[in-house]
C-alpha cells in the first residue's frame, strides 16, 4: 500500500510529479517587482523632501524679507510725509497765483506808465503840444486824454498816421481788450464797442 513504499521515494515522486519552477520564477519576479517600487518610491520621497526643503528656504527668506520692510515702514512717518508735501503743494499753488497777479498788476502799471511817456511826447519839452501846435492837435490831444482817462489807449499807424490800434482795460473786471481798428468799419460802431466793452 502507500505506507509500504519507502517516503523519500514517495516524496521524490511527489517533487517530480509537480512542476514549481513557474512559481519559482514568478515569485522571483515579483519579488524584484515589489524592490523596484520601494525604490522609486524612496526616490520619490527623497525628491518630495528636498522640494519641501526648498519651499521652506524661500518661505523663511520671504517671510523675514517681509518682516524687514514692515520694521522699516511706518504709517505714521508716511502720513506725516503725505501732509508735508501736501502742505508745500498748496504754498506753491498760493505762490503762483500771487505772481501771477503781481504780473497782471505790473503790466497794467506798465501800459499805464507807457501810456503816461506818449502823452508827455505829445506834449512835448516845454508841455505844450509837440511842434508848435494848432487847434487840430489840441482836440486830438483832448481826445486822448479823455479815452485814457475811461482806459482806453488809442496807437497811431506808423505808415499813414491813423488811429489803428486800440487797447481797453476795464479795472473792474480786471480785463485788457485788444482792438485792431479796420477802415471798413465806422467810427461810430467803434465807438458803440468800446462803451460796451468798459
Amino acid at each position: 500500500m502507500l505506507l509500504e513504499e519507502d517516503p523519500s521515494t514517495l516524496i521524490r515522486h511527489t517533487i517530480a510529479n509537480f512542476n514549481i519552477s513557474p512559481d519559482k520564477v514568478a515569485v522571483s519576479r515579483i519579488s524584484e517587482s515589489l524592490l523596484t517600487l520601494n525604490q522609486a518610491r524612496e526616490l520619490r520621497l527623497r525628491e518630495a523632501e528636498t522640494a519641501l526643503r526648498r519651499l521652506a528656504r524661500n518661505q523663511a527668506t520671504l517671510a523675514s524679507q517681509h518682516a524687514e520692510i514692515t520694521a522699516s515702514h511706518s504709517s505714521a512717518a508716511h502720513a506725516d510725509q503725505i501732509a508735508r508735501l501736501d502742505t508745500q503743494k498748496f504754498r506753491i499753488a498760493k505762490a503762483a497765483s500771487d505772481a501771477e497777479v503781481e504780473t497782471e498788476r505790473l503790466q497794467a502799471q506798465a501800459a499805464d506808465l507807457a501810456a503816461r511817456l506818449q502823452e508827455l511826447e505829445l506834449q512835448g519839452v516845454d508841455g505844450g503840444v509837440a511842434g508848435g501846435g494848432s487847434v487840430v492837435d489840441d482836440e486830438v490831444l483832448l481826445r486822448l486824454k479823455v479815452y485814457r482817462s475811461l482806459g482806453i489807449e488809442i496807437e497811431r499807424d506808423e505808415k499813414d498816421g491813423e488811429f489803428s490800434r486800440a487797447v481797453i482795460r476795464n479795472d473792474r473786471k480786471g480785463d485788457v481788450h485788444v482792438v485792431n481798428m479796420d477802415r471798413k468799419f465806422s467810427r461810430f460802431f467803434y465807438a458803440n464797442y468800446f462803451w460796451q466793452t468798459l
